[in-house]
């Protein structure tokens, strides 16, 4: 795995992913949803770097990233529609940025037992954008260098690392996290549009930087 496919995991988790993993810490089962949620994340995460390395095998390495010398006019077209698309999401998002509100969905996970918080995790990580974006960078990655999936265990890792940071903070801290997690929840929840820039621009460097 190209270290530089390694920080993606950030952008993974940034937005309301993170927010529905704040919010089922605050729920009256933290622990047990929290898992649930994580394990959602792993197994979504893993099928689909799965599935994009094998749509980037039936295609080739055309659009594989890489040097531009090593991917040719395809390549650089989709890296340029990526960069396009990233900056687009970043510039709504700061105009937008008083009016933005979280999805109403996240509000609904305040009563969410196991079972809801394994299918949020699926979910968030197979049906966000940013996420498929970088799902399809970690599969054409693996594909590039005709790497095994095992050598996606790093990124998903790291990814299920992110995402289990609000109940890793749950555990260690205890009451004061119980006090503290209400307000971050309501941080990012108003702040979103801070979050969205940030994965945003995390992304675009990744994918320009050689």
């Amino acid at each position: 795995m190209d270290l530089q496919i390694l920080p993606l995991a950030v952008t993974m988790m940034a937005g309301p992913q993170i927010v529905a993993a704040v919010i089922l810490v605050t729920t009256a089962r933290p622990v047990r949803v929290s898992l649930a949620f994580l394990l959602g994340v792993t197994i979504a995460t893993t099928v689909g770097v799965a599935i994009t390395r094998g749509i980037f095998a039936l295609l080739g390495n055309a659009v594989a990233p890489g040097k531009p010398s090593d991917r040719g006019a395809a390549g650089t077209i989709v890296q340029l529609v990526l960069v396009g698309l990233l900056v687009l999401v970043a510039v709504k998002n700061l105009v937008r940025r008083e009016s933005v509100e979280p999805p109403k969905w996240l509000g609904s996970l305040m009563e969410a037992g196991p079972l809801r918080a394994l299918k949020t995790g699926l979910l968030v990580i197979l049906l966000m954008p940013s996420d498929i974006m970088v799902l399809l960078t970690v599969g054409a990655s693996l594909e590039q260098h005709r790497a095994a999936l095992a050598e996606a265990l790093p990124f998903i890792g790291a990814t299920v690392l992110i995402a289990a940071q609000p109940l890793l903070v749950y555990l260690v801290f205890g009451s004061r996290a119980r006090r503290a997690m209400p307000r971050v929840r309501e941080w990012l929840n108003t702040h979103s549009w801070v979050v969205n820039v940030a994965a945003c621009l995390i992304f675009i460097v990744l994918i320009l930087t050689p």
